[in-house]
């Protein structure tokens, strides 16, 4: 049968299957926000490998708190959520693991051309860019920046200072701007 005269189940019933831990409502629930959620999962960590397994390390604690979903928000905000937690999770879990570049050296001056810069980059090479941030900076950069979190939220949640989330940040920045000038993006 084609794609696209197969039934998708809204997304109640899917939760309600969820919830009965019914394994092809969580298929499709996974099929549906697969991307969406990669999406967020891909900002956070370092690979496609790792963004796989927090994507389903987050799916697994969809599918065990579905009863926890308030129908009354989208669902989106809240697996989203659930996403940026289990990303945090394992970035937690692997912190002392994680290689910590020093960028003490000189600090990169505000570019005017950086809103410039960016628009010539595909979806593809900001996220590449991303991702090669030092793991603080970029959960800090990812946070703030694209998630709208408050240094003090972040710091709550990574366990640092407030000034140390707005160094990371200010550290992730002055990385990125690098990294778009060795792009040759910037001049």
């Amino acid at each position: 049968m084609p794609a696209s005269t197969v039934n998708v189940p809204s997304l109640t019933l899917l939760l309600e299957g969820c919830r009965k831990g019914d394994r092809l409502s969580q298929e499709l629930l996974y099929r549906q926000f697969y991307g969406f959620a990669m999406g967020i999962c891909l900002r956070y960590t370092r690979n496609r490998d790792e963004a796989r397994e927090v994507l389903n390390d987050g799916f697994m604690k969809v599918f065990l708190k579905a009863e926890l979903y308030d129908p009354a928000r989208p669902f989106k905000s809240w697996l989203g959520r659930i996403m940026v937690n289990t990303a945090l999770d394992s970035y937690r879990q692997q912190v002392k693991h994680y290689y910590h570049e020093d960028l003490d050296g000189a600090a990169a001056s505000e570019l005017a051309t950086r809103e410039t810069a960016t628009s010539q980059l595909s979806h593809e090479e900001l996220i590449g860019l991303v991702q090669r941030l030092p793991p603080s900076y970029r959960m800090a950069f990812n946070l703030f920046a694209i998630d709208g979190y408050t240094h003090e939220e972040i710091a709550e949640k990574l366990n640092i200072s407030v000034g140390t989330s707005k160094s990371n940040l200010s550290r992730a920045r002055e990385h990125l701007r690098a990294l778009l000038k060795e792009m040759k993006y910037e001049r």
